[in-house]
């Protein structure tokens, strides 16, 4: 059986770093999360294509920029969605104990 998309450990962590909902440059998402920019900057660039994060360039005080990304609305939904899948659901944990 295929694996849904984005639900690789990478991504749904990706997914946890942007739940405050604020903008996230790649190497603080880097450092959080573990992931290495070889794998990090492929999916951000991924799910900027398909329209779940936006991005811009932050001017910084000494003139160099950055790319900083945020989820859009429809990415914070699949966010929500694919993270909720990874949770086991209460009835499933209930029936575990029992």
């Amino acid at each position: 059986m295929a694996r849904r998309p984005d639900t690789s450990p990478q991504t749904l962590a990706i997914f946890r770093a942007f739940l405050d909902g604020g903008w996230r440059y790649g190497y603080d998402l880097s450092r959080e999360t573990g992931i290495a920019s070889g794998t990090l900057y492929p999916i951000l660039i991924r799910l900027s294509g398909r329209g779940l994060l936006e991005a811009r360039w932050d001017e910084l005080d000494n003139g160099r920029r950055r790319r900083s990304y945020r989820l859009t609305g429809a990415g914070s939904a699949y966010a929500d969605a694919r993270l909720a899948e990874q949770r086991p659901s209460t009835s499933t944990a209930v029936a575990a104990k029992a």
